[in-house]
């Protein structure tokens, strides 16, 4: 899960980057906090396909711990009705 949010950490400064720097060769300077916010927009669809097997890594973990936790909590249960 730390490994996908440094990726789309990563891909939004590269695009940050990417986005001033065709600003300047262009000479329309532009406010980071514009290309930043452009960056995040372009940045949350783009993780989604570009990231995507580690995406669906992360989401069957998730859902395995889910699992895990919700058997502990069941068992949990069960240990306290019985006394």
């Amino acid at each position: 899960m730390v490994l996908y949010g440094l990726a789309r950490l990563g891909l939004f400064l590269l695009l940050t980057v990417i986005i001033q720097g065709l600003a300047v060769l262009i000479g329309a300077p532009v406010p980071l906090v514009i290309s930043s916010l452009l960056a995040l927009l372009v940045a949350f669809p783009l993780s989604m396909f570009v990231f995507r097997s580690l995406r669906l890594r992360v989401t069957r973990n998730l859902a395995v711990w889910n699992a895990q936790r919700r058997a502990h909590k069941e068992w949990v249960k069960k240990q306290l009705a019985a006394r």
